[in-house]
C-alpha cells in the first residue's frame, strides 16, 4: 500500500511522490493552512476596515444604493472571514477521528469558496470606493473590471496551467 500514489490507487511513479494516503493528506493539509494564512490577514484587515467605516463622519453622506451595497460588503466579508476559519473548526471536530484525507477534502471546498466570497468582497469595495470617489458609472466599471481580472487569475489561469501540464 506505501507503494501506491494516496487517491489514486496506481503506482507512486505516476504522480512523482512516494508517499502513503496518510502522508499526502498530512503534506495538503499543511499546503492549506499555509494558504490560509495567506487569505487570512487580508480577509480580516478589509472586514476589519468595512467594520470602522459607520464610524466615520463622510458615513452619513452615503445615498441608499451606497448603504446597500456596504451591508452587503460586510455581510460577504464576514462570510469570508468565517469560511476561512471552517477548515480550523472542521479540524477541530474531527481530529484525532482518523479522517485526515476527509478534512483536507472539506477545508479544501471551504478554501474555494472563500476564494469566491473575497473575489466579490474585493469587487464589491472597489465598486462602493469608486461610487463614493467618483460617480456611479465609475464604480460600476472599475468594479466589473476588478471581478474580471480576478476571474481570470483564479479561475482562467489556473485552469490553462492545469491544461498544459
Amino acid at each position: 500500500m506505501a507503494d501506491e500514489v494516496a487517491g489514486t490507487g496506481g503506482p507512486s511513479h505516476r504522480q512523482g511522490r512516494r508517499e502513503t494516503v496518510e502522508e499526502r493528506s498530512d503534506r495538503n493539509w499543511v499546503e492549506l493552512l499555509q494558504e490560509l494564512r495567506v487569505m487570512q490577514t487580508g480577509v480580516q484587515i478589509l472586514t476589519g476596515f468595512l467594520l470602522t467605516l459607520p464610524f466615520q463622519p463622510r458615513f452619513t453622506d452615503l445615498d441608499s444604493y451606497q448603504r446597500a451595497v456596504y451591508l452587503v460588503l460586510v455581510v460577504l466579508s464576514v462570510a469570508t472571514t468565517g469560511m476561512l476559519v471552517s477548515p480550523v473548526a472542521l479540524h477541530r471536530a474531527l481530529f484525532r477521528k482518523h479522517l485526515k484525507p476527509q478534512t483536507v477534502t472539506g477545508g479544501d471546498r471551504m478554501t474555494r469558496v472563500a476564494i469566491v466570497l473575497l473575489a466579490f468582497v474585493m469587487t464589491g469595495a472597489v465598486l462602493l470606493i469608486f461610487d463614493v470617489v467618483v460617480d456611479r458609472a465609475a464604480g460600476l466599471a472599475v468594479g466589473g473590471s476588478v471581478l474580471g481580472v480576478l476571474l481570470f487569475l483564479w479561475a482562467v489561469v489556473p485552469l490553462l496551467v492545469r491544461r498544459r501540464s
